[in-house]
């Protein structure tokens, strides 16, 4: 089950306690969980959070709960849960199910996954090492101020090891 209870070990400065049966509008759910008013209104579009009640001029109003589910939510997605997995748990949840089996299993296969890129890394950091190594060696040799060349003996040094898995590859920003 998701619930982390009321006495989970994560503190944050930004939370301050809602008394039990009052409502908060979005802003002060927003403000009270440390997200933006717009996260709160697509948690609530997608199905993370329930319906609001609205008042009578409109706005959005929460239980008090909301709270401890924001935080709920954003604790799953932190180590690797997505919205639509999320949304499908709660309202299942939320309908009188349980779906604490299905939360086991999806959180075996992120453990999977974090295994399987620590492998990843283990192997570009293993490769890296080499590299290193390797051009610290073509630096010496080289002298002060001359050129080593160093990226074109990355296929010489890493062979077909130079391939790293898309996932880490640094992206350039635009």
């Amino acid at each position: 089950m998701l619930d982390s209870g009321m006495h989970s070990r994560v503190h944050t400065d930004f939370m301050k306690p809602v008394a039990p049966g009052k409502t908060l509008r979005s802003g002060a759910l927003a403000k009270a969980t440390g997200m933006s008013p717009d996260t709160i209104r697509h948690y609530e579009r997608i199905g993370v959070l329930p319906p609001a009640l609205r008042t009578e001029s409109g706005y959005r109003v929460y239980p008090a709960s909301a709270v401890e589910r924001v935080l709920v939510v954003q604790r799953a997605l932190r180590i690797g849960f997505t919205l639509a997995e999320l949304s499908n748990i709660l309202q299942t949840r939320d309908a009188g199910g349980a779906p604490c089996h299905r939360v086991y299993a999806l959180t075996e296969e992120k453990l999977s996954a974090v295994q399987e890129d620590l492998k990843i890394l283990k192997k570009a950091e293993k490769d890296l090492k080499k590299l290193l190594a390797d051009w610290k060696e073509r630096i010496r040799k080289a002298g002060q101020g001359q050129r080593s060349h160093l990226l074109n003996t990355l296929t010489d040094v890493l062979g077909g090891s130079a391939k790293i898995s898309s996932k880490f590859q640094r992206r350039n920003k635009p």
